[in-house]
């Protein structure tokens, strides 16, 4: 692990993998669950993993507070580690972060994998987009986000534990203002313009596949691909199919030449 000052935060940083540049962003759960997923990323892909702040056990500063700042920070990240024209997949609130970088700087994207992203509601005042999770029980929030059996706690150590309690602090952190979504991003997806995969469990519970198809429809360039048997995390319950897809949509977005 690497650590990197970026605009006055100190980032965790792992690279693994060696070929054309990924950054891979992380969703709010579960960060340790994710090693084999990268892992078969890096097979093909030179992929940067970091740490988001607060998720990494520091405080970020007090005026860094939205998923608008990370997506900021990892604009700055890219060009502090002179990675060019990358490869962004983001995974939930991993995959909100990359579409607020691709509406901020579409140009530096060469493309843009999305696994069941947050971020941007798009049904109407009284309908809800995202579940809420923070509402449930924690039988309830897990059936919500696996269709297969969930991640079990009580094999968990007592410093995982400590790291599935930060994530859903810093989740909350970052994402509830309002609920997981920015009120302004639907307006901006048309700046999206680069090459999109949307990934999506046909059984998640937490963004329904329904959003998914809406969208598809709001993105310039985009393709969805729904995986059957999988819930919030396909890149968790699926690794290979998702990392099938990711592969395939790379090779087409590299061979098309495209130059963000």
């Amino acid at each position: 692990m690497e650590r990197v000052e970026v605009a006055g935060l100190t980032l965790d940083v792992e690279r693994v993998g060696d070929g054309p540049p990924m950054l891979y962003l992380h969703p709010e759960h579960y960060w340790g669950l994710n090693a084999p997923f990268v892992e078969q990323l890096s097979t093909r892909w030179s992929v940067l993993v970091p740490h988001h702040p607060g998720f990494d056990n520091r405080q970020p500063p007090s005026d860094f507070r939205s998923v608008g700042d990370l997506a900021y920070l990892y604009l700055d990240l890219l060009d502090a580690l002179e990675v060019h024209n990358p490869l962004v997949v983001g995974a939930s609130l991993g995959g909100w972060i990359g579409l607020e970088m691709a509406v901020r700087q579409p140009k530096r994207l060469r493309g843009l994998g999305l696994i069941a992203p947050l971020g941007a509601k798009l049904g109407g005042r009284e309908a809800r987009d995202f579940a809420d999770l923070f509402a449930m029980s924690d039988d309830e929030a897990a059936s919500s986000l696996f269709a297969q059996a969930p991640p079990d706690l009580q094999t968990f150590t007592d410093d995982e534990m400590t790291q599935v309690a930060r994530d859903r602090q810093f989740a909350a952190y970052y994402g509830w203002k309002p609920y997981m979504h920015n009120p302004s991003l639907p307006r901006w997806l048309h700046r999206a313009a680069m090459p999109v995969q949307l990934i999506w469990g046909q059984k998640d519970g937490f963004v329904s596949c329904e959003y998914a198809r809406l969208l598809n429809e709001r993105l310039p360039h985009s393709s969805l691909s729904v995986i059957d048997n999988a819930g919030h995390y396909p890149q968790l319950e699926s690794s290979t199919e998702v990392s099938a897809i990711i592969e395939k949509f790379g090779a087409a977005v590299l061979s098309d030449g495209e130059t963000p």
